[in-house]
């Protein structure tokens, strides 16, 4: 799993492993059975193979070193065995060492490319997804964060966490679609928040400066596009004194909460509107109130959680696999989570996965809790 701020980047070389040292082998093994069968079985005759395959995971001097040493290889069985007709085989090995060096070089450049691609991305995440752990007071806060394709580190998903006067605030969400437009929307979302939440006294005021984003930015595509963009959101509010939390729902999955009753869904008692929908359908913000005890764990997650289809096309069932769970930290719930997801959808995830986990401590860190009084 990468996590913002601890991706795990690496240049395309490192140590060698087995699988990379397979073209000395396969060379070691033609020239010892070439050695040591009849000259007419002419194993001697694969040996381009291994330049061949070096080209595949080495760089380019070493793929020419090989080449140079079957050359060798096969002009000392030529002097063992003279009948052996190596010249042809010979030949064949500089042709197929100088496609091979070619070869290497162009894959090096590639993905040395992608190494720089990668890193981009990188610092991307690091902007629009923040570092995490979290602990204020007595919550403690920790995230989850998949990408569908391996290659890409980032995508329309993504969470955010304040710690404000008026308490300590989330936001999760999931834009439509895929590639650089979600991720800059993520991005015009996720900024706006990082300001409205200390300024804005309700969820209601947060909901509409994230509103006012998601559109400017959505004004540099076409008019007849407009449906086709939008994020949906969950915005909650947790006070730092009373046993309660303040949700605001526009079209998200709604949050769970497992506790001593069992699990709670917070579904919305009336719509809020889309990011980025609200000139079309108004701008109505509902905000809910629940129940919110010390030792609840609260789960915000996006749709590619409960999207995440079995080998049969069956959901993953995320509100019975949450009931089954015990009071747990975060990262334990999330790592759970992590495991069952990737276990569950055998075929791979079709989608990206954000989540956050957030429990709330029976008895608050008081080192905490003064650090979060004086912020």
């Amino acid at each position: 799993m990468v996590k913002p701020g601890q991706s795990r980047l690496r240049r395309p070389h490192g140590r060698w492993s087995f699988v990379q040292l397979s073209p000395v082998l396969l060379t070691v093994v033609i020239a010892g059975l070439a050695y040591s069968t009849p000259p007419d079985m002419a194993f001697s005759r694969i040996l381009p193979a291994a330049p061949a395959l070096a080209a595949a995971m080495w760089p380019v001097l070493p793929t020419v070193l090989l080449g140079t040493v079957c050359f060798l290889l096969m002009i000392g069985l030529s002097l063992v065995f003279p009948g052996l007709g190596a010249w042809y085989t010979v030949a064949g090995i500089v042709a197929v060492t100088v496609a091979a060096a070619y070869g290497s070089h162009v894959r090096l450049q590639r993905e040395q490319s992608l190494f720089q691609v990668r890193l981009v991305a990188d610092a991307a995440q690091q902007v629009v997804l923040s570092p995490m752990p979290r602990r204020f007071g007595g919550i403690e806060i920790e995230s989850l964060y998949l990408a569908a394709a391996a290659e890409a580190r980032i995508g329309g998903d993504f969470y955010e966490v304040a710690d404000t006067r008026f308490g300590v605030r989330l936001l999760i969400g999931d834009v439509r679609g895929k590639g650089l437009p979600a991720v800059g929307a993520a991005a015009a979302v996720v900024n706006s928040f990082r300001e409205a939440a200390y300024a804005e006294p309700d969820l209601g005021g947060i909901a509409r400066r994230l509103e006012a984003s998601s559109t400017r930015y959505s004004t540099a595509f076409p008019p007849e596009d407009l449906m086709e963009r939008f994020t949906t959101a969950v915005l909650v509010e947790i006070p730092h004194e009373d046993d309660l939390i303040r949700v605001l729902n526009c079209g998200h999955p709604p949050p769970l909460v497992l506790g001593r009753e069992g699990l709670r869904v917070l579904n919305p008692t009336a719509p809020s509107p889309l990011l980025n929908l609200a000139d079309l359908i108004g701008d109505h913000y509902s905000i809910d109130t629940f129940a919110f005890a010390r030792g609840d764990q609260l789960l915000l997650y996006t749709d590619g959680v409960t999207e995440a289809r079995a080998r049969n096309g069956e959901f993953f069932p995320l509100a019975d696999w949450m009931s089954r769970q015990t009071p747990v930290q975060p990262r334990e719930l999330l790592d759970g989570l992590h495991r069952d997801l990737l276990h569950y959808s055998s075929r791979g995830l079709d989608d990206d996965i954000a989540a956050l986990a957030v429990h709330l401590h029976k008895s608050p860190d008081p080192i905490d809790g003064r650090r979060a009084q004086s912020a």
